[in-house]
């Protein structure tokens, strides 16, 4: 543990994302990785009438609670992020094919990021934040489009939206409005912000 982690425990993360992971590791909090066995898409049906940031709130809420129940007492955080083009909801792309609508769809138009943050002790939510961010994409050819789903290959379909920001997604967009770390989809100042009012980190 570095010398700015003052708790005892390392930080339950409810999450596989990798990302995530890096952000919170390389500012120094060390972390248990636990992600929440949830069905996440039955979450999302039944919150289909709400925005989608209270969805993303709502999922980083449930996986939170999830794993701190098997937890006793320790800090867990749980964080999800959800597309929106003007109403219409995404998801992640099942499969090549559907990543490669998903971004047809978005050629050339703006859309929001919502990511949602929540801090769970027993069944206690102790914080929650959600960010957004407003993305641009540029309209392009399908033959950039092809061209760029053989660069990303898989990657393409571990996100919503079907591009990941830190790599080859860059190329997709012309305008970026937003916290990045929002757009990466944890936000990690609104996080570090309570750990530290817990003494959890050092002030």
């Amino acid at each position: 543990m570095t010398p700015l982690w003052l708790a005892g425990k390392p930080l339950i993360l409810a999450s596989r994302s990798k990302v995530r992971q890096a952000l919170l590791e390389g500012a120094g909090i060390p972390l248990d990785i636990r992600p929440a066995d949830l069905d996440e898409r039955r979450l999302e049906t039944g919150a289909a009438s709400q925005t989608p940031g209270t969805v993303a709130a709502h999922l980083a809420r449930e996986k939170a609670r999830a794993v701190a129940k098997l937890h006793s007492g320790a800090l867990t955080l749980g964080a999800d992020q959800t597309l929106a083009l003007g109403a219409t909801r995404f998801s992640k792309p099942a499969d090549i094919e559907s990543a490669r609508e998903q971004l047809r769809r978005l050629s050339g138009k703006t859309h929001e990021l919502h990511a949602a943050i929540a801090f769970v002790r027993d069944d206690a939510v102790l914080f929650e934040y959600v960010g957004v961010a407003r993305l641009t994409m540029r309209a392009f050819s399908d033959e950039f489009l092809a061209s760029y789903l053989k660069c990303a290959g898989a990657a393409a379909t571990a996100s919503v939206g079907a591009y990941q920001l830190e790599s080859f997604g860059i190329q997709l967009f012309e305008r970026i409005e937003g916290d990045y770390f929002t757009i990466l989809g944890l936000p990690l100042l609104q996080a570090l912000q309570f750990l530290r009012q817990q003494g959890c980190l050092a002030q």
